[in-house]
């Protein structure tokens, strides 16, 4: 979120000086008390917006503390993933078959998922990796009951409104980051399928043994 008033001005200030500045300079180039200066300088700082520095000591006692802006690009600057999201859907979509493309693309992310156990896990326990990745990763899963059939169903997608319409792609890369990931663990079990939006709200990935 980017900066706005009073703090705002204070970044500016720090930006358009060529040196580092001190608390009643830059209070007394905005017409503010010092304290609202130095509160809105320590934000700035923990924000990672400004640093602190030392001036020239100058006499006696110690140096002044000055603030400097932060030269690079804003960290609190406004973020715009989904749309990289959409270019992304979009380059896959116009390949020759995308959702082969996305689904090997899924599995290559997957495969980076490290093992966390000595030894490849039995078809528990990398059940229950899977469901810690997909819940860290906001698709909110959960195992189903059923007649043996091992199923997962997931309850959200963090990608919901490029999944409604581009579920070929989006759903085929949530197949393949499931398969890569139970690779990379060397679980004796894969995710054999999924079922986009099974019902309005629920999705449903089928895992069996390889």
């Amino acid at each position: 979120m980017a900066e706005t008033g009073r703090r705002a001005e204070v970044l500016r200030v720090l930006r358009d000086a060529d040196r580092p500045m001190g608390i009643p300079e830059i209070a007394e180039r905005l017409g503010v008390h010092v304290n609202t200066a130095r509160f809105h300088l320590d934000t700035l700082v923990g924000n990672g917006q400004a640093e602190r520095t030392t001036g020239d000591r100058g006499g006696p006692g110690r140096p002044p503390l000055m603030f400097q802006a932060v030269r690079r690009m804003d960290p609190l600057g406004p973020r715009q993933y989904r749309l990289l999201a959409e270019i992304l859907t979009a380059n896959l979509a116009a390949t020759p078959n995308p959702t082969a493309q996305a689904t090997t693309a899924g599995r290559q992310w997957g495969r980076t998922q490290p093992p966390s156990l000595a030894a490849p896990p039995e078809a528990g326990e990398s059940v229950g990796m899977l469901i810690e990745m997909l819940d860290e990763l906001g698709f909110a899963p959960q195992q189903l009951p059923g007649d043996g059939a091992l199923r997962l169903g997931l309850r959200q997608c963090p990608f919901l409104e490029l999944a409604e319409d581009r579920s070929d792609i989006v759903c085929a890369i949530h197949l393949g980051l499931m398969q890569g990931a139970m690779e990379s663990w060397q679980s004796p079990l894969t995710v054999d399928t999924l079922r986009p939006f099974a019902q309005p709200d629920l999705c449903i990935a089928h895992l069996a043994r390889k």
